[in-house]
């Protein structure tokens, strides 16, 4: 029994022991005693310094800096000084330690004045304040300045340049310096603003320009430049690519500023230059207020919903939760694929997956009359412009008539919202592509004057990484070991990425108006040539560059607006709203489209903006 009690009481004297520690530990997470202490003493020496130079004891000294050390403390701990609210060290915590002694030396300054009304004297100098803030910043900066250098990265680091000493560049300098397991050392920066010049940011100096790359990489031994402007245009992009291709420096970037959390910068947000990077990283901001209004909890069809554009409109749509997001194609394999990347599996057994195809005007109508769709995305379409210049009557069937087949279902079931996807070659068509394309906006825009809802053309240039795209061919040319081809040296293009094309179709139909083109305004166009020398010079192996010459039916330059279009800007400044007179459906059924040579005569009559016998 008596052994059974003193394990008993050895048991309760761990516990209270562990309980102890615990606590212990609680508090020195929550109070920096340290910073506490350290504060305290200050104030200590501070009071006792300055009273004792007004002639008072040192008994009096004392009383007077611990009166003054308790007041400094409790006013921290009332402010939050004390609950690491604050970064050691930084302007924030300097601020509140300054208003935290400035309030205890007027506290103390009160309490000299009371104790003076009742006969008493205490010697308390008026400087006393503004020594005990000058020894508790210079502890906190020092403080700080020794976990900075703990935290530095040691070892194999690769030396880097760092161009851009705004705000990103700042955050990289200090990403870098402060991770100890970081694989960069920045040794320099680079930025074209002249008032950095003599700049040093956390030790690391501006050294010159982006003219002065190679020059600087030489006397660091630096090996990769990382671009820390999340908003620099493709222009910046490409001309620091080129020079530091030159001085044999790799190049990485940061990506756009809505890719980043927050807007911070990390490690792990540096990454290689694609693309994108290069021909454009123009972004429109997106109304998800009115897009929201008109997805969420509505019924939305998408046809062509397996290609580039419709299967990323998809993914984008679901995100605003629709009642219903029904997926129609033809091509079965491209249906799995896009089920694939919204659910992660394809069983391929759900009603919203509709294998059709937008030429059976009979099969169209089933559909819509089964789904009953609010909103209509109408991504189908035939769009490689060499097969149409060979085999125009397919572009008939599919642009033209296949797309009058889309909206007239749509107006039976009552369609609220509908965005007909096109393309800049309707401006000014001299392709089959164009032609077909603008004769299905003209018609898109009859429609518009007849329903109640909102039916809109969106209008935009390539789109990077769809199929088909000269990107992709260009890859697989230099896969293939050469040579790139480019049908003209100085012929260009406007590209944008698929996000971006889609969220201009997107907000199309929050922000157009009955019938019109909306049209992005993509930048500058580039030059393919441009292109394919740059992936040549990427290439490990020597690639070489064949120019084809212009085919049948292509421009030398795009237009994404015609001479004879209006181009008004009054929704979004990158946005233009262009009109498109409408044309009769029932005028198709006019021409002889069956063979090639009359399609073609057809569409050429139809794109003619002036008969008044085709506009209403």
């Amino acid at each position: 029994m008596e052994l059974h009690h003193s394990e008993s009481r050895e048991r309760s004297r761990r516990a209270s022991s562990r309980g102890l520690r615990a606590s212990r530990s609680t508090l020195a997470r929550h109070v920096p005693v340290r910073r506490v202490l350290a504060d305290a003493v200050i104030w200590v020496v501070a009071s006792a310094v300055g009273s004792l130079a007004l002639g008072a004891s040192p008994r009096h000294a004392a009383v007077i800096g611990l009166l003054g050390a308790s007041v400094q403390l409790l006013i921290g701990a009332g402010t939050g000084l004390y609950r690491g609210k604050w970064r050691m060290g930084s302007f924030d915590e300097g601020r509140v330690v300054c208003a935290a002694a400035l309030s205890g030396g007027a506290i103390l300054v009160l309490i000299r004045f009371v104790a003076s009304l009742f006969s008493t004297t205490i010697a308390f100098s008026g400087s006393t304040p503004f020594v005990a803030v000058t020894g508790m910043l210079l502890a906190r900066g020092l403080r700080r300045h020794s976990n900075e250098r703990d935290r530095r990265p040691t070892g194999d680091m690769k030396p880097v340049l760092i161009y851009g000493a705004g705000d990103g560049g700042t955050q990289l300098v200090r990403a870098m310096l402060g991770n100890r397991s970081s694989r960069f050392l920045p040794v320099a920066l680079l930025d074209d603003d002249p008032e950095k010049k003599n700049l040093r940011i956390q030790g690391v100096p501006v050294l010159g320009t982006r003219a002065e790359l190679a020059d600087v990489a030489e006397r660091t031994n630096a090996t990769l430049l990382i671009l820390a402007m999340p908003s620099a245009g493709a222009r910046v992009i490409r001309d620091l690519s080129e020079i530091a291709a030159r001085a044999g420096v790799e190049v990485r970037v940061l990506p756009p500023t809505r890719e980043l959390v927050e807007g911070t910068v990390a490690l792990s947000d540096i990454r290689e230059v694609t693309e994108a990077d290069l021909l454009g990283r123009r972004t429109i901001d997106t109304d998800l207020t009115a897009i929201a209004g008109y997805l969420t909890g509505r019924r939305v069809l998408v046809t062509g919903a397996g290609g580039s554009i419709g299967s990323e409109l998809c993914r984008q749509i679901d995100q605003f939760k629709p009642d219903q997001l029904i997926m129609l194609d033809r091509d079965e394999s491209a249906l799995h694929s896009v089920q694939m990347s919204l659910e992660g599996r394809a069983l391929l057994d759900t009603r919203n997956l509709v294998v059709a195809d937008i030429r059976d005007a009979a099969r169209v109508d089933e559909v819509f009359a089964e789904h009953a769709p609010q909103v209509v995305f109408h991504a189908a379409a035939l769009k490689h412009l060499s097969l149409l210049e060979m085999y125009p009557a397919e572009g008939w069937k599919t642009n033209v008539l296949g797309t009058n087949n889309v909206l007239r279902s749509a107006a039976k079931v009552g369609v609220n919202h509908f965005v007909n996807i096109s393309t800049d070659k309707a401006a000014d068509p001299e392709s089959v592509l164009g032609y077909t394309k603008r004769i299905a906006e003209r018609l898109t825009a009859w429609y518009a004057n007849r329903t109640r809802g909102d039916w809109v053309s969106v209008r935009f240039g390539n789109v990077l990484g769809s199929r088909g795209s000269v990107l992709q061919a260009f890859r697989a040319q230099v896969d293939a070991g050469g040579p790139l081809t480019v049908t003209h040296p100085n012929v260009t293009r406007y590209f944008m990425t698929p996000v971006e094309a889609c969220e201009l179709v997107i907000q199309a139909a929050a922000v157009g108006d009955r019938g019109e083109a909306l049209v992005l305004d993509m930048g500058e166009p580039v030059k393919i040539l441009d292109v394919a020398k740059r992936l040549a010079a990427a290439a490990p192996i020597d690639i070489d560059i064949e120019f084809t010459g212009l085919r049948p039916g292509e421009k030398l330059h795009e237009s994404l607006v015609s001479m004879s279009e209006l181009d008004i800007r009054r929704a979004h400044p990158l946005i233009s709203h262009v009109p498109v007179p409408p044309i009769v459906p029932t005028q198709l059924g006019l021409f002889d489209a069956h063979s090639d040579d009359s399609a073609r005569r057809s569409m050429v009559a139809m794109c003619d903006d002036y008969p008044d016998f085709l506009v209403v």
